[in-house]
């Protein structure tokens, strides 16, 4: 069994991508409120069938395959309805840690998180300048989530991340 362990940050307004992201467009055939979250997702020319169970602290189960992108398009059309997220992804280094910078479109527009993965849950991290609060520990920020209740909708949004 693979544990994905990570942490994720709101990003500073201002923040400006170096280089090219790739195009993402996930969908949710189970988000994950009364058992594990079942995802589907393209990025660029690629395709993965991902299934994520309950996160503990930083680390949650998380098995992940390659699937056919022909097969990952026909699963988000019968099965995701508008249970997706759209977003471009920027890989960026730094201090030893690759940390992938999520840039939304679509229902949570305007909205840009960054994540890092982490070998072990008390594994320093040099955090970049360029991001601000954490968001590890708040369910509203994981993708399931925010396929449902886009950022932009919440009571306590005051228009910046």
């Amino acid at each position: 069994m693979a544990v994905e362990i990570e942490r994720k940050f709101l990003v500073q307004p201002g923040w400006r991508p170096q280089g090219e992201g790739v195009a993402c467009v996930q969908g949710y055939l189970h988000t994950g409120r009364t058992g594990p979250s079942v995802r589907v997702r393209l990025m660029g020319e690629r395709a993965f069938l991902t299934i994520k169970g309950k996160p503990q602290n930083l680390a949650r189960p998380e098995f992940e395959y390659a699937i056919p992108p022909d097969e990952a398009r026909e699963l988000l059309a019968r099965f995701a309805g508008d249970r997706l997220i759209e977003k471009t992804r920027f890989p960026v280094e730094h201090a030893g840690h690759t940390w992938e910078v999520d840039v939304f479109q679509g229902s949570n527009s305007g909205l840009i998180l960054a994540e890092v993965e982490l070998a072990r849950a008390d594994e320093k991290v040099v955090l970049p300048d360029w991001v601000h609060t954490e968001v590890s520990r708040d369910h509203r920020y994981s993708n399931a989530c925010l396929c449902t209740n886009p950022w932009p909708q919440w009571a306590d949004n005051k228009g910046t991340p």
